[in-house]
């Protein structure tokens, strides 16, 4: 399986080229992968091009690394996160073998103002509840999340009960206070990551990064939620589908 040097593909992209039509003909999700020093003896090649393939194939979705425990396969290749889904990076990060964890960097409650107030259909000088979120998978940070829900709805909702439970946002909605998710208005662009949240997600001033609004609305077309997410961009992966309904 020794690789060769050639004119037009350097070799650690040769090598990502192995390595993918394996992980796809002989491993399943959260399979382990061999170790650098294993894929250095089976192709004949450098610590570092291993190195520069694992990291290729990383951003690509492929395989996802535990620090101290090794390389496994990620299911994210297999099933990206649909726009068209109910999502949850609890649930998202459990599906593709990483472990989530969310920390609250905020709770406060103030007057919602006029911007907020039309986001969650209340009066400018209605309460509103804010949370901030640091998400997290297998230790890295890689999403902030600001949270705004009326306070009329979640007047009862503690920083005590969602750190002592740490369940998902969605199921504490529906469980707690019988709120359940009709549908979620969700819009994402490619931005910079600004200097503050660069600084909490552990990555480089002006990184590029994905920032998502997003209105959830309950049963009765209540806004029960107005999100921003800023997301480091080499964590996630989409995937939309369009239809064209004019078709014949």
């Amino acid at each position: 399986m020794e690789l060769k040097s050639a004119k037009n593909q350097p070799l650690y992209e040769q090598l990502v080229d192995r390595l993918r039509k394996n992980i796809k003909n002989n491993y399943k999700a959260n399979d382990k992968l061999p170790s650098e020093r294993e894929i250095m003896r089976m192709y004949s090649v450098s610590r570092n091009t291993v190195r520069q393939a694992f990291n290729e194939l990383e951003i690509l979705g492929f395989i996802y690394r535990k620090h101290g425990k090794g390389t496994f396969v990620a299911k994210l290749v297999e099933n990206p996160t649909s726009l068209g889904d109910e999502y949850s990076f609890t649930e998202q990060m459990k599906a593709i073998g990483r472990t989530p964890e969310t920390r609250i960097l905020e709770y406060s409650i103030r007057e919602a103002g006029e911007y907020f107030g039309s986001k969650l259909q209340i009066g400018s000088m209605d309460k509103m509840l804010k949370l901030k979120r640091l998400r997290i998978a297998d230790g890295i940070p890689t999403m902030i999340d600001r949270t705004y829900l009326p306070y009329y709805k979640f007047s009862s909702l503690s920083i005590d009960e969602l750190e002592k439970k740490h369940r998902a946002l969605y199921s504490v909605f529906s469980e707690d206070f019988d709120e359940i998710v009709s549908v979620a208005d969700e819009e994402i662009s490619a931005v910079r990551i600004t200097d503050k949240d660069s600084h909490v997600l552990q990555v480089p001033e002006d990184s590029p990064g994905m920032m998502l609004n997003r209105t959830t609305y309950n049963q009765k077309n209540e806004v029960i939620e107005y999100t921003i997410s800023s997301a480091r961009s080499d964590h996630f992966v989409y995937k939309i589908r369009y239809e064209n309904k004019k078709r014949s």
